[in-house]
């Protein structure tokens, strides 16, 4: 068993690392969730959809956002056009929650991995803002391909984003990145 502990045991402190940073945030995440009483959006949520329309606004386009009568979403007006229901899920916390626990789990020094999980929440929060922006529009222009933005290519531009960022991470930061091979 010894043998395998240490044969193993890079991987293993990878899935320590990772489960444990994750579960961490997760919780943090869900204590500041259960502030906003009875379903409420919480304020990044709100935060997000302000910047979307903020983003918008440097466009020619009318964007607006209004909380619903029971306060469980937002929605974004695009055009005087309803498009959009903006909700927790789509404020890109449990992305950035998922890209901390990866780079945490590959950890290098403790500055520049403070750096990049800064750097990279910024990078994946603004492009979030830009996402929900560009969605928007395309469903106003395109709404019978709703199933195809919102769910194939959107999702697959933020993770896209966050792969990259993980292997800059890994490449050039990580404790891995000093391991040099000649070719």
């Amino acid at each position: 068993m010894k043998k395998y502990f240490i044969r193993y045991k890079p991987f293993l402190l990878f899935l320590i690392k990772f489960f444990l940073t994750f579960i961490i945030l997760t919780v943090v995440y869900q204590v500041f969730l259960g502030r906003f009483e009875n379903n409420k959006i919480d304020s990044i949520t709100r935060l997000v959809a302000k910047n979307t329309v903020q983003f918008l606004d440097l466009f020619p386009a009318d964007a607006a956002i209004e909380e619903n009568k029971a306060g469980t979403f937002i929605k974004l007006i695009y055009n005087h056009t309803y498009v959009a229901r903006m909700i927790e899920g789509c404020n890109a916390v449990s992305i950035i929650i998922l890209f901390i626990s990866f780079v945490v789990s590959f950890s290098g020094k403790l500055k520049p991995t403070l750096l990049f999980i800064f750097a990279g929440s910024a990078i994946i929060y603004v492009l979030n803002v830009i996402r929900i922006a560009l969605l928007s529009v395309l469903i106003y222009h395109f709404q019978s391909q709703l199933s195809l933005l919102h769910g194939v290519l959107f999702p697959l531009f933020i993770y896209g984003v966050v792969f990259i960022l993980w292997l800059i991470w890994i490449r050039k930061f990580s404790l891995y990145a000093t391991v040099t091979t000649d070719k």
